[in-house]
């Protein structure tokens, strides 16, 4: 038997912590599995309800590593689809939570919603307990100094698109990330003293921070350095250039291309800005690299 906590869980942040710490706890004291159920792609991309829009904040494979991070027995994956989505409440329930995965309890955060005709906690907890399910719920709503609003998945992809990663990290309890490969660029970093790796993402639908500078933490070849990452459409170089991510890795300078690389994101350091010639982006950049060393 398992006690169970199901959603999206993007980002796996500190609210969904408390949910999925509490789902440890129970599962322990019943001595039974603690499974979380997720879903994969996002329910908007099926229903295509402001798809265009939707961007993540982890991948699949991050989200799983972080859940299972947090010491969940086991995680599982349901592929949303049309036919998925048109179950109910409680069939959701009894048909997926109880009969597929052995659910004996399911655990309810402050704003789940199960089945297309999901209503009120209170609601799906009736409807929890008319299948058989006993309902844990977690005790409070946690929130974070940024207004004190409540840590949710929105409010954290609005502060990493205003570039303030620091203000994500500290709801999302880890600093924000990309995974991806070095491609070829054109190189013109290189000719002014600051070469950099060019990375595609490997999950396109994955957030990426507002245009700007950063301090940064990379991740090549299996180890760490310090850097700074530049986003944006280099508009001192050219009009209406691609969204590129360019990060210059302090003390290394070897062949990456093709290879994988991971950028943490520590704080963002100015806008983007265009220049009046390449040697004065050369004069900020080395500004750049100087605080960024500052910050270290």
């Amino acid at each position: 038997m398992a006690v169970i906590a199901t959603g999206f869980f993007d980002g796996v942040h500190l609210g969904h912590r408390l949910v999925i710490d509490t789902l440890v706890d129970e599962a322990r004291k019943r001595g039974e599995e603690s499974v979380v159920l997720t879903f994969w792609p996002h329910p908007r991309t099926v229903l295509q309800n402001g798809a265009r829009d939707l961007r993540l904040l982890t991948t699949l494979k991050e989200k799983v590593d972080l859940l299972k991070s947090c010491g969940v027995d086991r995680v599982e994956v349901i592929r949303f689809t049309r036919e998925f989505s048109r179950l109910s409440t409680e069939e959701y329930l009894r048909d997926v939570v109880k009969g597929k995965y052995g659910g004996s309890a399911i655990l309810l955060g402050y704003d789940n919603r199960m089945g297309r005709d999901a209503g009120s906690p209170d609601t799906i907890a009736a409807k929890a307990e008319e299948v058989g399910l006993d309902v844990i719920r977690t005790v409070s709503v946690p929130s974070g100094k940024e207004e004190k609003r409540a840590i949710s998945s929105t409010l954290i992809r609005s502060l990493i698109t205003e570039g303030k990663v620091d203000d994500a990290a500290s709801l999302l309890g880890y600093r924000y990330s990309l995974f991806g490969v070095v491609v070829a660029g054109n190189r013109l970093g290189r000719t002014i003293g600051f070469p950099t790796a060019n990375m595609q993402l490997y999950e396109p639908l994955k957030l990426v921070p507002g245009n700007g500078a950063y301090v940064v933490e990379v991740e090549v070849l299996g180890q760490k350095y310090n850097g700074m990452c530049n986003i944006g459409v280099r508009p001192t170089v050219a009009n209406n250039l691609a969204l590129t991510i360019e990060t210059n890795i302090f003390g290394f300078d070897e062949d990456i291309y093709g290879l994988d690389i991971e950028v943490k994101f520590i704080r963002r350091i100015r806008p983007e800005v265009k220049f009046s010639s390449l040697e004065e982006l050369a004069h900020q950049l080395a500004l750049d690299k100087d605080y960024c060393l500052s910050a270290e």
